[in-house]
């Protein structure tokens, strides 16, 4: 037997707001989170522009007794799991907690903790490094963290699969509370890598845009790098209904696919893929969909292969749907991309507002569909997809409805 999932809550923390509903008003307004970084020096950067969470106080939301264990990426991930689950209402109560799981997608872990320390050890020789690095580093502790923090006890790890790291883990999560192995899920992304060391490996692969990120449009240069994180709330739609909780909406298919390719290059025959098995998962016509939010990175190469893949899978329907790249504004989290677009999504879907791309200067002769330029529209969605195409040819597409 399998089960509806539907989705109960949601958190976020952003470039462009600490809330899921600070988020949401920013993102359809068109607010961009790009700016001059002011969380690492930059006198050495050659791309001095981030999509930095702003203005955030660890002490607001931690003890200081249990900040040396957490790395940003971690507290990122608490925080917006803590929003969620008081959204949801869900208590983890009469062995709940052991009957739920915590499914967490990242890239690169606690990289922070990483370039600190190697600073330490390499330009300032240090003897000895705080006895904590190690579970403040390892790639588990965001969900390690959120464990602890929020009382689950069931099924709990990480999904490291570079940009598709939240997609991935998002869509385990469905496929077990579908299932009904389990009956809840706390699943999401997190990602805070704006480092000093790891903006100059991302120099090094000239991706970098130096101005801005403007996907899919005339003059598009590069990527800009993003942090933040975003988690969910899943049940199956009977226990929901049990305990009557506000259905904010459902996941519907799961999609992935490998381009067994190149390393770098993005390729569309894996693109495609994974868009046709998150549609068949779900039961779903290409004429069901009104609404992609593309991944939509602001290079050259992903937009013309995530537009060819679109029209691949969509046909003559891809001129009817409306697209748009949440990256312009948030930049690209990379290993918290899909999550922070799963929930835009899910947003889009309940308000009927498809959240506009910006910085769009004008079309591309290789991506000719309807990017959503500039401006949020008003426009009825009842089914949206999300994609997820990550380095090293992995691919990962949710499909979702509104809640009926």
């Amino acid at each position: 037997m399998t089960h509806r999932v539907v989705v109960t809550g949601w958190g976020v923390i952003s470039p462009i707001g600490h809330t899921a509903a600070s988020f949401w008003s920013n993102l359809s307004k068109g607010v961009s989170g790009i700016a001059p970084a002011t969380i690492i020096p930059v006198d050495q950067l050659a791309q001095k522009i981030v999509a930095e969470v702003k203005d955030y106080d660890q002490s607001k939301h931690f003890d200081e007794r249990v900040l040396p264990s957490l790395d940003r990426v971690s507290q990122f991930a608490v925080v917006a799991a803590r929003e969620a689950i008081a959204q949801s209402g869900l208590s983890f109560e009469a062995g709940l907690s052991e009957r739920t799981g915590c499914i967490i997608g990242t890239g690169v872990g606690g990289q922070n903790t990483v370039d600190d320390n190697y600073k330490k050890i390499y330009a300032e020789h240090a003897k000895r490094l705080h006895p904590l690095t190690i579970p403040r580093l390892m790639v588990n502790a965001p969900a390690s963290q959120v464990s602890m923090q929020c009382g689950i006890r069931g099924p709990t790890f990480v999904v490291a699969s570079a940009c598709a790291s939240a997609t991935h883990a998002i869509g385990l999560a469905y496929q077990q509370v579908r299932s009904g192995a389990l009956p809840c899920a706390l699943t999401g992304g997190t990602e805070a890598c704006i480092t000093f060391g790891t903006m100059r490996s991302w120099e090094a692969l000239r991706v970098l845009a130096p101005d801005n990120c403007r996907p899919f449009s005339r003059d598009r240069k590069g990527l800009v790098i993003g942090e933040g994180a975003a988690m969910i709330v899943l049940e199956t739609l009977e226990h929901a209904q049990k305990r009557s909780a506000n259905i904010l909406g459902e996941i519907v298919g799961f999609g992935m696919s490998a381009d067994a390719g190149d390393l770098l290059s993005p390729n569309l025959g894996g693109m495609s893929r994974a868009l046709q098995a998150a549609l068949a998962d779900g039961g779903l016509n290409p004429e069901d969909i009104q609404y992609i939010n593309a991944h939509g990175t602001g290079t050259a190469a992903n937009d013309e292969t995530e537009t060819g893949a679109i029209k691949n899978v969509f046909g003559a329907h891809a001129k009817k749907l409306a697209l748009s790249s949440n990256k312009s504004m948030l930049g690209h989290s990379l290993g918290a991309a899909g999550a922070l677009e799963l929930v835009a999504t899910l947003m889009s879907v309940r308000d009927s507002i498809a959240p506009p791309t910006i910085n769009y200067l004008g079309p591309d002769p290789a991506c000719d569909l309807d990017y959503v330029p500039n401006e949020a529209r008003n426009m009825r969605i009842d089914a949206a997809v999300s994609n997820s195409f990550a380095f090293g040819g992995l691919n990962a597409v949710l499909a979702v409805r509104r809640a009926a």
